[in-house]
């Protein structure tokens, strides 16, 4: 992970919320920028672009891998938000952070460090940092069809499965500028 986004997650736990602030806005503004090239492609697409754009522009939330002992310090820092109700085949625990300027991030850490989830392989291999950057659409099916027959991008699951809240969502593994980005499609 590059230092200063090391430096910007610890900032997450400041005690000062200016701070926090700021971090959670850098950090969401870095995930925006790596999501954003695509979302232009797909809203070229009319059907698709009005799944992603429904209301207005792109509903974007930037999601945060982290150690469980730094989870829990994020989480402390910001007034214990509730956690969210994670399926529990997907080993995780996730809670979102929301500050002005439609800056959201989902900060998430594994329930078994040492397992196979996602969330834990992926800190394995990476570290902390910028584990995916979720896309809201109105119907994550049609979303996911269009994606495969108008981009030729296949999901990560054959269909849609339960995410986290009562969501339906579905994954894709997205080459961008300098490596990979998975997008995490939600259908609230």
């Amino acid at each position: 992970m590059p230092e200063h986004l090391a430096a910007l997650i610890a900032a997450l736990s400041d005690p000062d919320v200016p701070v926090r602030k700021n971090a959670a806005t850098t950090i969401f503004n870095n995930g925006a920028r790596l999501v954003a090239p695509l979302l232009q492609q797909w809203q070229a697409n009319p059907a698709l672009a009005a799944s992603i754009s429904s209301t207005g522009a792109p509903r974007i939330t930037v999601g945060v891998a982290v150690d469980p002992a730094r989870f829990d310090a994020i989480r402390a820092a910001n007034g214990t938000p509730p956690l969210a109700d994670v399926p529990p085949d997907q080993d995780a625990r996730e809670f979102e952070l929301d500050f002005p300027g439609e800056v959201r991030l989902d900060i998430l850490t594994s329930r078994e460090p040492a397992g196979p989830g996602a969330i834990a392989r992926y800190l394995k291999k990476f570290g902390e940092g910028i584990q995916q950057v979720e896309v809201n659409v109105d119907d994550v099916d049609r979303a996911t069809q269009l994606l495969r027959t108008q981009f030729a991008v296949e999901p990560i699951y054959p269909a849609t499965r339960p995410g986290a809240n009562r969501t339906r969502v579905n994954f894709f593994l997205m080459t961008i500028p300098g490596g990979k980005l998975l997008v995490e499609l939600v259908e609230a």
